[in-house]
């Protein structure tokens, strides 16, 4: 698989075999360092029938189920374009809120303590059962899959402006909830309002620089305030959901006369019953990721308002793990695609209809978490960003769990953040070293390479203050 680089930072390859389409990759050199394995599922993404435009894939490109992480792929709907739960992985509508405070880091130093031990106690998190909202049954699990946020607000659980700044108001319009199974609301019922485990956290964090001054005064940032960020998903319902609709794809394929170079990549065209089950059961999943992020915020407001007296405003909250149908131009004419963002963020440009009215002079808030002990970014999309309107969404795992556990021990890492002034609430110190940030790719690259290409432009640079880990 031979990569050319055609510009900066965009390396192309050719179509070969079975490829419909080219891959086209964003990156630096120094970012595709043991690609390979994820560079040969761009290949494979690139066979989908109707896939449109190209395979491609971010700066934070890493190997993944099917699809790699990073991936982004879009299908035509009207051309026998596929939908795959691949496309959108295990973790459906994971993604990040941020929040921001009326205080500044200098503020609220003498109340860190206090609000991370409040963090601590009210944050649900852990690879088990657990969340802040106790469901009173399956007919209340089910307001939610149809509600996301939207329900979880008129509940009480949040305020009206809130949705306003969520993707899709807070909700996806089509989620029919008899396509998750049993098995998946039973995981479901229990966990609404958890973090999980893994790479979710919530995080304290400090504007440390600002470079676009019109875009933070419309997102509501500024030099030296307060933020918290929250990365997490659907938990194991959306996990239940995939696994569901990966098998039933898995056997309707040869009905459809689909062959793919990996099992993991089942699909069925967009407009197959089985294509339309999976979509609404998966915007099912994406209502729990969007009421479950909405619920971690009501419990951290809760925690500031209590200890610091302070107060948290919705600054966006946006998926990576999502296919959604949407409009874009392909070969000079505007088609409706399936586009697939796994590990990808949405980055509409200014002026776009979908975003809130507050937003739409300047474009969309993009959210891409570092990792512990590193910094994090809010950027905006930008006009005539290639890839369907879509950029990186974090730092990109370079080390498993089990090898980023072996070169540090939790102690040790807990003792090195402390030292660097981030207070550390785990669940478990296990889990902390698993999340090292050493595991990780160098996110400043990251976010360098994805504004080189043209995919965004960098507003403010996060760094953090406490973190509360899975």
């Amino acid at each position: 698989m031979e990569l050319v680089e055609e510009a900066p930072h965009r390396f192309r390859m050719d179509p070969h075999g079975p490829m419909r389409v080219p891959g086209v990759v964003f990156a630096s050199r120094a970012l595709l360092r043991d690609a390979d394995q994820a560079l040969e599922q761009v290949a494979n993404v690139a066979t989908l029938p109707g896939i449109v435009g190209a395979s491609y894939a971010m700066p934070d490109i890493h190997w993944g189920y099917g699809f790699p992480i990073g991936g982004v792929a879009a299908t035509d709907v009207a051309d026998g374009g596929v939908v795959s739960p691949g496309g959108v992985g295990f973790d459906i509508s994971c993604g990040v809120r941020l929040l921001a405070a009326d205080t500044d880091g200098q503020a609220l130093a003498s109340e860190l303590t206090a609000v991370m031990d409040g963090l601590d106690r009210a944050i649900p998190r852990g690879a088990g059962p657990g969340g802040v909202w106790h469901l009173t049954g399956p007919g209340q699990l089910e307001r939610i899959l149809r509600g996301g946020s939207r329900y979880a607000v008129e509940e009480g659980h949040g305020e009206s402006r809130d949705l306003a700044r969520c993707e899709d108001g807070g909700a996806v319009a089509d989620a029919d909830v008899d396509q998750v199974s049993a098995r998946a609301r039973e995981r479901g019922l229990g966990q609404v309002g958890s973090l999980g485990s893994a790479n979710h956290f919530l995080e304290v964090q400090r504007v440390d620089e600002v470079y676009d001054a019109t875009a933070a005064a419309a997102f509501g940032l500024a030099v030296g305030q307060v933020c918290v960020m929250i990365h997490c998903g659907s938990r194991g319902l959306g996990h239940q959901i995939c696994t569901d609709h990966v098998r039933l794809m898995d056997r309707a394929m040869s009905r459809h006369g689909i062959e793919v170079p990996d099992r993991q990549l089942a699909c069925t065209p967009v407009e197959s019953p089985e294509g339309r089950r999976y979509l609404g059961a998966m915007a099912a999943a994406a209502n729990y990721g969007r009421a479950n992020r909405q619920l971690l915020s009501d419990a951290a407001r809760r925690v500031f308002r209590r200890t610091a007296r302070t107060r948290l405003s919705l600054v966006y909250d946006v998926s990576h793990n999502l296919a959604k149908i949407e409009a874009h131009p392909v070969d000079g004419a505007r088609r409706t695609l399936c586009v697939h963002r796994k590990g990808a963020t949405r980055a509409f440009p200014p002026g776009h209809p979908d975003l809130p009215d507050d937003l739409r002079a300047v474009g969309q808030p993009v959210l891409i978490p570092g990792t512990m002990g590193t910094a994090s970014y809010v950027l905006v999309g930008v006009a005539g960003g290639d890839g369907f309107a879509s950029t990186c969404h974090g730092a990109g795992r370079v080390l498993s769990r089990h090898r980023a556990a072996r070169a540090v021990g939790g102690r040790e890492l807990r003792a090195r953040l402390e030292s660097a002034g981030i207070a550390v609430r785990p669940r478990s110190l296990r889990g902390l070293a698993e999340e090292t940030p050493e595991a990780y790719k160098d996110v400043d690259e990251v976010v360098a390479v994805s504004e080189s290409a043209g995919l965004c432009r960098t507003v403010a640079r996060l760094v953090p203050l406490g973190v509360v880990k899975g």
